[in-house]
C-alpha cells in the first residue's frame, strides 16, 4: 500500500480535490478568541481551489464579530500549497503529507512573517474530518490556533 493513501482522502495528491464542498469549522485561538463558521472550497478555472470562510468570532470579553478569510490551494505531488488570496497570490506554505498514527495523513511547514514564525500542521483523519494547527511565535505574536473541520 502506498504510504500516502488514507481511506476517505485517497492519495496525498488528491487531498485538495477532496476538500471541495462545504465544511463547518470550530477554531480556538488559545486565550484570545473562538470562531464558529462555515468554509467553502470551490474549484477554479485555473486548476486551483478557492477557500473562503465566514464565521462568528467571539473575543475573550464576550464581544462577537463577523470574520472571514480566503486562501488559494494548489495540488502538489505529495500534498498541496496554500497561498494568501492577493494579487499576485503569495505563498503561505507547502505541505507534504505522510501517513501518521491512527491512519491519518499529516504534514507540516513553517512560514516567516516579518519577525514572527508560523509553524503549521495539517492532519486529515480517516473519518473525513481534518484539523489545522498554527503555533505562532515572535516579537509581535504568541499564540496557538487550532481549527477543526467537519463536512456539512
Amino acid at each position: 500500500m502506498n504510504e500516502t493513501v488514507i481511506d476517505g482522502w485517497g492519495d496525498a495528491s488528491e487531498v485538495v480535490t477532496r476538500l471541495a464542498g462545504s465544511w463547518s469549522f470550530s477554531r480556538i485561538v488559545t486565550g484570545h478568541v473562538t470562531v464558529e463558521g462555515v468554509a467553502v472550497v470551490m474549484p477554479s478555472d485555473d486548476g486551483a481551489f478557492a477557500y473562503r470562510e465566514q464565521g462568528h468570532l467571539t473575543l475573550a470579553n464576550g464581544t462577537t464579530l463577523e470574520a472571514e478569510r480566503e486562501y488559494i490551494f494548489r495540488r502538489g505531488e505529495r500534498g498541496f500549497s496554500v497561498f494568501f488570496k492577493e494579487t499576485p497570490p503569495r505563498l503561505f506554505h507547502e505541505i507534504s503529507l505522510f501517513a501518521s498514527g491512527g491512519g491519518a495523513l499529516s504534514g507540516s511547514a513553517g512560514h516567516l512573517c516579518h519577525l514572527d514564525h508560523y509553524q503549521s500542521a495539517y492532519t486529515f483523519f480517516r473519518n473525513g474530518r481534518f484539523v489545522v494547527r498554527h503555533v505562532v511565535s515572535g516579537p509581535r505574536k504568541d499564540y496557538t490556533m487550532v481549527t477543526t473541520y467537519r463536512r456539512q
